[in-house]
């Protein structure tokens, strides 16, 4: 070997040692850099006229591992989701209270239970006895006040779910677009045969990021570049960038959509251009946004539906005590609520009532006894009581609500059932189903069942510019279908039933009418979980202003609770709660005592007696409630489980990734003393070579 090839394979010893050390600083440097994967110089043999001629350095490389980091990537979007999911069902468990707290919802309900019977222990006329109704009354504002609060609580929590969802979004738009630039950076370094490292080590963490935000799988290219898309398929970075729009809507209702989010190509500096088709929907899409989204469409509103039934289940439960009493001296006229009724309409009742006015002293001033099963219309009803009673008291039915009044300003009106042949219609009495004696009311619910048959007139105003628009979601809270509501089958309510057995909505399941007149729907086998939700209904029937909504009873979202109050008259005045019972005595006799507090075993047993909840079953409304709580508890603490769970994975699956690409500070010294020792040798050999030279020229002088 000559001299001058000697010299060349030190210096590029020399050089490689350079190199090397320069790589190591640099790790050793980087050692606490998250995401940062350790880099290697490529060394190969130097090759001249074909044989060995010191080393070749090449730009250093990553080490890194795609496998790993796709672990890190899946797992990530699971930890994502699952961790989202987890701190909103805290925060909504923290809102029902602790268990056993008598300000949470239980205790609301037990409350009601122990303060009515404390009212049966009094005496009927007494201070004691007043107050004790009061504070019955009381107990039940409390509970429907704490389930409204809830209620609004959840609204306002799913209000703040989509506003995160937005924030989402945009900081996934910012991830896409930094990544396309990412992109561009590594293929060009690759292409031009330079180093990408640090290019690749920030789209890393770049994607590492997105994928907490919403699950993703990578595909690497030949070039250097690297396209997403979503779990489902749906390409989210390639050649082209692409954007995300979403409209956050930040106030709609429990029964109303969001719009899904849209995938848009993109110009280089983000500027959304044409729609790509593609919308991402769903709690399957993973990662933070996965599980917004199931939180906004799935879980939150799954809880305010359940929280409509108790408070459904509370006021027919409560109502149905109550209308079966009157206060002791009765109420000078009796107001009820609307109904879905109008006038000429069928009457519907079975059974029979007897109304009657009694005076200040509970001394019977008039009856009548009025079989309601021979009465075809609500007219009928109305003229038959104004017949019976004689002028002593004045019935009227106008928009949907009946009235009574007595005629003396002293004297006050009851309706009782009929004992051996009680009313009904939609499974409730006729005082009920009018709300002429309710203690709990809604200002935008009947609170009981229409009662309706197929072969009533739906009377709702289609023709005049109503609509109804339904939706199916299936178990992830994701609407599968659509329909708005026509009635151009046919004006019963019958044709109603047959027009949504004919929409796109049955092919999820099938529409009925139940025995309550409530419309049901049972999905199919396959579409377990799916359920219907009306989204917006401007309907009304008549003049009565309540709609398809109130007709068809679909579930909790429609039961009042955002309207429902304790009433006015029994708040504010302890005697006006109907404890007593109508006496079967002749005119002129004490058909009410002020000491009877027969009615009170109603209210003791309202709340453990089971009752028909529409779809949620027969059952008592404590046991209804102690489920959604129990349920709501039970899903928290899963969710708290998977959320550890996921976060331990994603943690092992980083530890795994960074052990084999992260720098290790040991190796990395140890490097650069085997470094420092090549470098000297081959600074020993130029050394040697260069006095080699000098001899060479000394001896040639």
């Amino acid at each position: 070997m000559s001299l001058s090839q000697i010299l060349s394979s030190a210096l590029s010893g020399l050089n490689a040692a350079q190199a090397g050390i320069r790589t190591a600083s640099n790790n050793i440097a980087n050692v606490n850099t998250t995401g940062y994967a350790r880099e290697r110089v490529a060394q190969q043999t130097g090759v001249a006229g074909g044989r060995t001629n010191g080393v070749v350095v090449g730009e250093p490389g990553r080490v890194a591992d795609r496998y790993l980091e796709d672990a890190v990537y899946a797992r990530a979007g699971d930890a994502g989701a699952a961790s989202t999911v987890s701190d909103y069902l805290q925060r909504l468990q923290a809102l029902l209270g602790a268990p056993g707290s008598d300000s949470a919802l239980p205790g609301r309900l037990q409350a009601i239970t122990s303060t009515t019977t404390a009212l049966g222990g009094t005496t009927g006329g007494t201070t004691s006895s007043t107050q004790a109704a009061a504070t019955m009354i009381g107990s039940v504002a409390d509970a429907v006040s704490t389930m409204q609060a809830l209620g609004s609580d959840v609204e306002a929590m799913r209000s703040e779910v989509d506003q995160n969802t937005a924030q989402t979004v945009e900081r996934i738009n910012t991830l896409l677009l930094n990544l396309h630039g990412l992109n561009d950076d590594v293929a060009r370094a690759e292409a031009l045969g330079q180093s990408s490292s640090g290019a690749a080590d920030r789209r890393t963490a770049a994607i590492a990021e997105l994928s907490g935000l919403i699950g993703i799988n990578t595909q690497r290219l030949s070039n250097g570049r690297i396209e997403i898309a979503t779990t489902a398929g749906t390409t989210l970075l390639d050649k082209m960038p692409r954007q995300l729009s979403y409209d956050s809507n930040g106030f709609s209702t429990m029964q109303s959509g969001y719009a899904p989010i849209s995938v848009h190509f993109a110009d280089q500096n983000g500027n959304i251009t044409a729609a790509t088709g593609e919308t991402l929907d769903g709690p399957q899409l993973g990662g933070t946004l996965g599980g917004l989204i199931d939180m906004r469409d799935r879980q939150l509103p799954a809880f305010a539906e359940r929280l409509g039934s108790v408070f459904a289940g509370l006021a027919k439960a409560l109502n149905a005590a109550s209308n079966a009493g009157t206060a002791v001296p009765a109420p000078n006229r009796l107001a009820g609520r609307p109904t879905l009724l109008s006038g000429s309409d069928r009457l519907g009742f079975s059974g029979g009532i007897t109304v009657a006015v009694t005076g200040s002293d509970g001394t019977l001033v008039s009856k009548a006894a009025i079989n309601l099963s021979g009465l075809s219309t609500v007219d009928d009803a109305i003229a038959a009581i104004n017949a019976g009673l004689g002028g002593t008291a004045t019935a009227s039915f106008s928009n949907g609500t009946l009235s009574i009044a007595a005629a003396g300003s002293s004297n006050g009106v009851v309706v009782a059932q009929d004992g051996s042949n009680p009313s009904a219609r939609g499974g409730v009495g006729f005082s009920q189903y009018f709300g002429l004696n309710d203690v709990v009311r809604s200002d935008t619910s009947p609170l009981v069942p229409s009662g309706f048959v197929a072969s009533d007139a739906h009377g709702l105003n289609f023709s005049s510019g109503g609509t109804v628009e339904m939706a199916v979601r299936d178990a992830n809270g994701r609407i599968a279908a659509t329909y708005s509501l026509t009635g151009s089958v046919g004006a019963k309510v019958g044709d109603l039933v047959t027009e949504l057995n004919a929409s796109p909505l049955a092919r999820y399941g099938a529409f009925s009418l139940d025995t309550n007149g409530r419309i049901r729907f049972a999905a199919s086998t396959v579409n377990a979980g799916t359920e219907v939700t009306i989204r917006r209904d401007s309907t009304t029937r008549g003049t009565t202003g309540l709609g398809f909504s109130a007709m068809a009873g679909f579930g909790g979202a429609e039961a009042g609770l955002a309207g429902g109050s304790v009433s006015a008259a029994m708040a504010s005045d302890a005697t006006r709660v109907p404890l007593a019972r109508l006496q079967n005595v002749a005119v002129g006799q004490k058909a009410l005592g002020i000491g009877d507090r027969s009615g009170v075993e109603g209210f003791v047993d309202a709340l453990s007696t089971a009752t028909d909840l529409g779809r949620d079953g027969t059952r008592s409304v404590q046991q209804l409630a102690t489920e959604v709580m129990g349920q709501a508890a039970g899903t928290a603490s899963r969710a708290k489980d998977r959320a550890g769970e996921t976060g331990d994975r994603r943690d092992d699956a980083v530890a795994r990734r960074d052990s084999f690409s992260g720098v290790n500070l040991d190796e990395e010294l140890g490097q650069l003393v085997v470094l420092q020792n090549s470098y000297s040798a081959s600074a020993r050999i130029v050394t040697v070579a260069n006095q080699m030279f000098d001899s060479l020229i000394g001896i040639i002088r």
